[in-house]
């Protein structure tokens, strides 16, 4: 039977396993705004962070369910998904310049 700080260490690995630089492309399906953006993220055990451009912040759990929030100027969007392996989708709504907008997200870890 495991021990406690062998179930931490275990846990700690398996969310090590999105660490790197995620590629994500944002489909809009709703409101008026521009048909597609691209953002790269960067993972960090359970933190979620901005690899380039913008604000991000958020969290994914052991089981690769992630959250995020991304601020440039006064726009912001928040996220929500599932990443696996090297591929992630989810679903994210926002004010972006002045417009809601919600729509689909795609990413790939490169």
């Amino acid at each position: 039977m495991a021990t406690l700080p062998q179930q931490a260490d275990a846990a700690a690995r398996r969310a090590a396993n999105f660490d790197g630089t995620w590629n994500v492309m944002f489909t809009t399906q709703a409101g008026n705004c521009s048909a597609t953006y691209n953002a790269p993220f960067a993972v960090a055990g359970r933190r979620v962070m901005s690899a380039g451009g913008g604000k991000v912040t958020g969290g994914i759990t052991s089981g690769g369910n992630v959250a995020v929030q991304i601020s440039v100027g006064a726009s912001v969007a928040r996220g929500r998904g599932r990443l696996a392996g090297a591929t992630g989708s989810g679903t994210w709504s926002g004010l972006i310049q002045g417009d809601r907008c919600r729509g689909v997200w795609q990413a790939t870890r490169s």
